[in-house]
C-alpha cells in the first residue's frame, strides 16, 4: 500500500457495471481497511456489515441503470472508492420513512450513495469529497441520500461537511443495526 506524501497526486476514475467485477477484491480491501472495527467484530456478518456482505450488496446493485463506481488512485494504487445509483424514493427510503422525507426528495431525481470509503492513511485529504463529487457529476441527482452508522465519526464528519442532514433512523431489516438516514439537496453549480 502506498503511504501518502504531501506531493502525491490522486486521480479518480469512474466505472460502469460491466467494469466492476474485476475490481471487487480491490474495493473490498479498501472497505476492510477503512472499517477495522467491523472486520474485527464476529457479529458484523450477521448485521450485513462485512466483506462478504459488501460483495453481495454490490452484486445486487449492479443491475440498476446508472450504477457508477468511482475509485481514487495514488501512484497507481487504489486508496478509496464509492458507488451509487439513481433510485426511487420508495426503494431507497422504504415504507417507514418515505412519507417523512421532504416531498422533493420523493419526487425529484434521487441518488442512493451506497458506499464511500478511503484507506485511513489517506483520510482527511479531500479524497472522500472528490469521490462524492464524481458520483454527483456522473449521476446528476437533485437529491442524494445515504445510510451511516451513528458510530462512524469520520464518515459522519465528512457527510456533514458535504451538507448532508439527518432525516431519521433507518433499519435495513428488523433486528438489523440502526443507521442514520442522511439527505442532501444537490445544488447545481453555475455553468
Amino acid at each position: 500500500m502506498t503511504t501518502p506524501s504531501t506531493r502525491t497526486d490522486v486521480a479518480v476514475r469512474a466505472y460502469g457495471p460491466g467494469e466492476v467485477p474485476p475490481l471487487m477484491d480491490v474495493v473490498a480491501d479498501i472497505w476492510a481497511d477503512s472499517h477495522p472495527e467491523l472486520v474485527a467484530n464476529p457479529g458484523a456478518e450477521a448485521m450485513g456489515l462485512s466483506v462478504p456482505a459488501l460483495h453481495r450488496q454490490i452484486n445486487g446493485h449492479l443491475k440498476y441503470p446508472g450504477f457508477t463506481l468511482v475509485v481514487a488512485y495514488a501512484d497507481g494504487n487504489a486508496v478509496g472508492f464509492g458507488y451509487a445509483f439513481p433510485c426511487s424514493s420508495k426503494y431507497w427510503f422504504g415504507p417507514g420513512l418515505v412519507d417523512q422525507v421532504p416531498e422533493a426528495a420523493r419526487t425529484e431525481r434521487l441518488m442512493g450513495l451506497c458506499e464511500l470509503a478511503v484507506r485511513p492513511p489517506w483520510q482527511s485529504r479531500g479524497i472522500g469529497s472528490r469521490l462524492h463529487a464524481e458520483l454527483i457529476k456522473a449521476i446528476a441527482p437533485q437529491w442524494s441520500s445515504l445510510l451511516a452508522l451513528p458510530s462512524n465519526r469520520h464518515g459522519q464528519d465528512l457527510y456533514a461537511r458535504l451538507g448532508y442532514e439527518y432525516a431519521g433512523p433507518y433499519r435495513n431489516e428488523p433486528g438489523g443495526p440502526e443507521f442514520d438516514l442522511l439527505l442532501l439537496r444537490v445544488v447545481e453549480s453555475a455553468a
